[in-house]
């Protein structure tokens, strides 16, 4: 078991996966438990987008069920998606076990600071009302000062803690500005803590030392001048976190936010559609409610219900989130909690067989599995026996107006009204792969985003040492020469390193002419994009071959790119006899015609067969434009479908007879032996 629990740690190492609440409803269908095969053991890398038509293993619990690798505790599940932690950067925390012994720590650590709040409290209120050291000095000063200055050093974060939970408040009541504004306060509450805990040590300190102080003492002088310095030095690191917040959250907008309002709504789609009806849900909630209200007193019934509707109803309100989110405008904060969304989750349903799983949910996390789980859904949304999905059976899942939305997504429901099992299972394939290709876009784009960041804290890092120099009076004419010559030493030496960088940074964040799976054409070579960092990009060759090209060698190439590409083309050229009648090319052209518009779900109507040329008198020359209905992003897709219509040409050609001769030829004989 602890081989095959490895072997199961391997295969999904790669897979995001999102798991929701329970309906507490089980589709019935007649399926039995798959054959599994025995997984493979892989001791080389993968590819990203490689996949194993193999299924997850379960494991039995002790009451006999089945569950997937994966559990999941409804408890945690109370708003944990929108809850974010930043550390000093601004970057994004860390969850689970780190989480919680960070939590642990800040708990003491505010601890801590009450206690001394309260201890110092009472030492600047004891020296301002008792009369025996109210007039005491100490160095100078009186107590009252140094309680101030200590209480302002030791619980000055706590002060600006308040500060700035007072400023997300007044933001808050501005509803115009509370988005787009609280994701950077939220963002940015490390450094900008800080830079208030440092403003107040510093306007304590020139609160308490008077000017003529500064001019006697030289030590308070040099004092203000650190604070000053530090304070100065903190604000500019505030300032680089926000140039490069507003970079990463301008660049997920321009790049990302359309796909991910794309997936989103999927996802809503392919949950809502996995449970059971609309009117079901409101009938067993009343049902709970009903039962529990009969064994409560009366004083408890009102929150139990509460408390069960909302466990109950959570995944709904959840989606509901999800898709108000994603109709909202590209607002940082919006862009913020999508990005976090997309990058931490799968597609996911709750559709699973008794027989299989019990009451197990069930996240999609390869191919295999999204094809099942459309055929489960399938079963679940269509009458008992039929093989269409029509408009009412999706009533009672969806709106009307999500309904008229999603129709157009299946191939063929806009001319039949109904939807095949083919195009839903390959509706959900679709949608499972374009949600790997941007949970994957989306974690290398944070990891390029990161990268920069430490890029730019090195440059920061410098002018704060300058800065440094500067206000404490230290940077002489020789310190500055010294310094100034060191960078110029350094710039000297790596200076490819620099330029390379540079074109790198400009590329990834400024051109981005492709994102994660988008199959493009590099030296006039095929390639799918498998990882990019922000140096280097790695490209996936027909072979699984990985090819790595530096981004700053790509920034000079031109690239073409298939998934940005409208709808297609293709030609196939084929030769036929000259001596083939005006009459019978007619024919085939309008054999073509016929055979173009009926597959409407693969050709576009629009097609042209001309005639390039006559070559050696004797063949004619001739070529079929035809439009795909899809770009070459799937170029399996793609191969089939003219592989299709090249047998049908095939087979054009033989019914109208015609065929290709070759023209008389002429032979000498140079030696004929006589018959005796």
């Amino acid at each position: 078991m602890e081989l095959q629990s490895q072997e199961q740690a391997k295969s999904t190492s790669d897979q995001v996966v999102l798991l929701m609440d329970r309906h507490g409803h089980q589709i019935k269908t007649i399926s039995k438990t798959p054959t599994i095969p025995p997984l493979k053991s892989f001791t080389k890398p993968k590819a990203r987008f490689a996949e194993y038509k193999v299924a997850l293993r379960q494991k039995p619990n002790t009451d006999g069920s089945f569950k997937t690798y994966c559990e999941y505790n409804e408890d945690d599940d109370d708003g944990d998606e929108w809850n974010e932690e930043f550390d000093e950067d601004g970057e994004e925390g860390t969850r689970g076990k780190y989480y919680r012994m960070k939590k642990g720590k800040m708990k003491w650590r505010t601890i801590v600071e009450w206690a001394l709040f309260i201890t110092i409290l009472t030492c600047l209120i004891c020296s301002l009302t008792i009369a025996s050291i109210k007039h005491k000095k100490a160095c100078g000063l009186e107590i009252w000062r140094w309680c101030l200055m200590v209480m302002v050093i030791f619980s000055g974060r706590l002060v600006s803690r308040w500060v700035l939970r007072f400023l997300v408040f007044v933001i808050t009541i501005n509803f115009m500005l509370k988005e787009r504004v609280l994701y950077f306060v939220y963002g940015l509450w490390k450094s900008f803590q800080n830079c208030v805990w440092l403003g107040l040590v510093l306007l304590a300190w020139t609160f308490i030392f008077h000017a003529k102080v500064h001019k006697k003492n030289t030590m308070v002088k040099k004092v203000f001048q650190l604070l000053v310095a530090v304070l100065i030095g903190a604000t500019i690191w505030l300032i680089k976190i926000i140039l490069v917040k507003v970079l990463a959250s301008s660049f997920h907008v321009a790049t990302y936010f359309d796909r991910m309002k794309e997936s989103v709504f999927h996802h809503y789609i392919l949950d809502s559609i996995s449970g059971p009806p609309l009117d079901e849900i409101d009938e067993q909630i009343e049902k709970k409610q009903l039962k529990s209200s009969k064994s409560l007193p009366p004083n408890w019934r009102d929150a139990r219900n509460m408390n069960k509707s909302k466990k109950f109803g959570s995944r709904r309100i959840d989606m509901e989130k999800l898709k108000k989110l994603a109709e909202s405008k590209a607002s940082a904060w919006s862009v913020k909690r999508l990005v976090n969304y997309i990058r931490s989750s799968g597609l996911s349903t709750i559709s699973k067989t008794v027989d299989d799983f019990g009451k197990a949910e069930f996240e999609i996390s390869s191919e295999w599995e999204a094809r099942t789980c459309a055929q489960r859904i399938f079963t679940n949304v269509a009458k008992p026996g039929a093989k269409y999905i029509e408009e009412e059976d999706l009533m009672r899942f969806l709106t009307r107006v999500e309904v008229y939305t999603i129709f157009p997504l299946f191939e063929g429901a806009l001319e039949t009204g109904r939807i095949t099992r083919s195009s839903f299972r390959n509706w959900v394939v679709r949608a499972y792969i374009e949600r790997k290709a941007l949970a994957h876009s989306l974690n290398d784009t944070k990891t390029a985003v990161q990268q920069l960041h430490k890029l730019a804290s090195t440059v920061v890092i410098v002018i704060i040492v300058v800065e440094f120099l500067l206000v404490m009076g230290w940077a002489t004419t020789n310190v500055i020469f010294l310094f100034t010559s060191q960078l110029l030493l350094v710039g000297f030496m790596f200076q490819n390193t620099c330029k390379t960088i540079f074109e790198s940074i400009i590329f990834v964040f400024v051109m981005h002419p492709f994102d994660i799976g988008d199959r493009c054409v590099v030296d006039d070579v095929q390639m799918v994009v498998e990882e990019m960092n922000i140096l280097t990009t790695v490209f996936l060759n027909y072979d699984n071959e990985k090819i790595y090209y530096p981004n700053s060698v790509l920034l000079t190439k031109p690239i073409s790119n298939f998934y940005r590409s409208p709808e297609m083309s293709d030609a196939i050229q084929f030769n036929v006899d000259i001596s083939t009648p005006t009459e019978t090319i007619l024919a085939l052209k309008k054999a073509i015609q016929t055979y173009i518009e009926s597959k409407p779900k693969y050709w576009s109507p629009k097609h042209n067969l001309l005639v390039q040329g006559i070559e050696n008198v004797d063949k004619m020359k001739l070529c079929l434009i035809v439009i795909h209905t899809i770009n070459h992003q799937n170029y399996a897709e793609k191969a089939s479908r003219l592989s299709d219509l090249i047998l049908e040409l095939k087979k054009m050609f033989e019914n109208l007879n015609i065929k290709y001769h070759l023209l008389p030829q002429e032979i000498h004989l140079t030696e004929v032996n006589a018959m005796t």
